[in-house]
């Protein structure tokens, strides 16, 4: 995959995870969605995993992973996906 000019590499789970989103853009997605439509287990309070991929992603995406414009947090809820 690349960004700009620059190539970007995915884990597998990166990958589904962005393919999740590109598929349900501009919509609230909450934490067990996410888990259960992407790695397909269902949500556990404990769980950061969708926090980690999204932090992940955000660091190979976003212009300033600090400031995100596609991959941002929707609090209360979990995350939207803006293209």
């Amino acid at each position: 995959m690349t960004h700009g000019d620059r190539e970007i590499r995915l884990t597998p789970a990166e990958y589904n995870l962005l393919a999740f989103f590109l598929n349900h853009p501009d919509r609230p997605l909450t934490r067990e969605m996410i888990l259960n439509s992407v790695w397909g287990y269902s949500f556990t309070s404990n769980t950061r995993t969708v926090d980690a991929h999204i932090l992940k992603l955000r660091q190979k995406l976003e212009a300033d992973p600090n400031v995100p414009r596609h991959f941002l947090t929707v609090h209360a809820v979990g995350y939207r996906f803006l293209p």
